[in-house]
């Protein structure tokens, strides 16, 4: 299915969030697209935070497939590099996510999009 078509809830699996938040909730709410699927996140939340409020990874390890959350939380250890899906590269523990900003958490059907990426790694 392409990944601007929403899903069924039925085809939806059950997401048990990594975070649970406890503190500022009085501020604006925003809607974004997790792989396709609209999520709820409030002004001023990072990727990484709007996304672990919906769901326990960020995203799928290129390399294994393993499930990634994050690390060290400030930008240094590179391992919340995402994926919008137009294929631009963002650290989502340090870019704040914006009304809807898609993002993606696998690869998968990005191959066309990975592949024009620059081969030194820069971050686009």
């Amino acid at each position: 299915m392409p990944p601007n078509l929403p899903l069924s809830d039925a085809a939806v699996p059950r997401r048990e969030a990594q975070f649970v938040r406890l503190a500022e909730t009085q501020r604006e709410p925003l809607s974004f697209f997790i792989d396709g699927r609209e999520a709820t996140a409030l002004q001023g939340d990072t990727v990484l935070t709007a996304v672990l409020m919906q769901q326990r990874r960020v995203r799928e390890s290129e390399f294994s497939g393993a499930p990634r959350a994050g690390f060290c939380l400030i930008g240094a250890c590179q391992d919340c590099w995402m994926r919008t899906e137009d294929g631009t590269r963002l650290r989502a523990c340090s870019t704040l996510v914006s009304a809807g900003m898609r993002v993606v958490t696998r690869l998968a059907g990005m191959a066309a999009t990975v592949a024009a990426a620059p081969a030194n790694g820069d971050p686009q």
